[in-house]
């Protein structure tokens, strides 16, 4: 079932949900950030981040999690990728870009290297650098650039192990949009990373394939994120692989 909840909802609705002792719910945009006061508690993930996707019910008590930087890292180990002791450059701070730097830093990543454009979403990069460098225990690094300095981001490049995209560039409709310019960027043991899932090849996807480089697209992370939300709401494992093959068979028709 779906709800359209308002935000002056938010609470009479969790009241509801705990009237009818309903065991989890996922949570879409706008109200991942706005349920953060009503919740009893969040993990430290869902806290760092700033927004909840799954909540569940304990008893009356409602605790939110944020799988999907969860989702991130678990789709490159799938992929023979461990993020321990990588350095990444990320490009952007959105959303997904945020917990991705979370968990990846939680995780064990060495140096993240935040890209973003100087907009409304370069705070919220600021705030997951510092967030990264005095809250998250571990040894990793975490600095923020602008993304139109192509000099330090195509030298950052070229010292890293991942390379990840989190905007929305090669995302209908901007499927011919790329983070880099062109394949000059990359290297073969260069490991690319895109969060977007379809379409299935971006063009910073296609470009990385063309210089040999292991190219990951978002479909892992979209898999493994629900995974785990089904294991919180239901305390079992999801058929994965059945799911990710219905799943591929979904974006290859469009």
């Amino acid at each position: 079932m779906a709800f359209e909840v308002a935000n002056q909802q938010i609470e009479d609705v969790l009241a509801g949900f705990r009237a009818l002792n309903m065991r989890s719910f996922n949570v879409s945009m706008p109200n991942k950030m706005k349920i953060l006061p009503y919740l009893d508690e969040v993990t430290p993930a869902a806290r760092f981040v700033g927004a909840v996707n799954t909540v569940v019910n304990e008893n009356g008590k409602l605790i939110g999690y944020n799988t999907d930087g969860i989702g991130y890292v678990r789709g490159l180990k799938e992929s023979g990728v461990d993020i321990q002791g990588k350095k990444m450059p990320l490009m952007g701070a959105g959303g997904a870009g945020s917990a991705v730097a979370i968990q990846c830093a939680i995780d064990g990543a060495s140096e993240i290297y935040i890209f973003n454009r100087e907009d409304e979403s370069y705070l919220r990069a600021l705030k997951n650098a510092d967030i990264i460098n005095n809250e998250i225990d571990g040894n990793c690094k975490a600095t923020v650039h602008h993304i139109e300095d192509t000099e330090l981001l195509r030298s950052s490049i070229g010292s890293s192990d991942i390379l990840t995209n989190a905007t929305r560039g090669g995302m209908n409709p901007l499927e011919g949009q790329s983070i880099i310019p062109d394949s000059s960027w990359l290297r073969p043991e260069l490991i690319v990373s895109d969060v977007i899932y379809n379409p299935r090849k971006t063009k910073l996807f296609e470009m990385a394939e063309s210089v040999g480089c292991k190219a990951i697209n978002g479909l892992g992370m979209m898999l493994w994120q629900g995974a785990k939300a089904f294991e919180l709401w239901t305390c079992e494992e999801m058929p994965v692989y059945y799911v990710k093959e219905q799943m591929s068979q979904k974006t290859e028709r469009k």
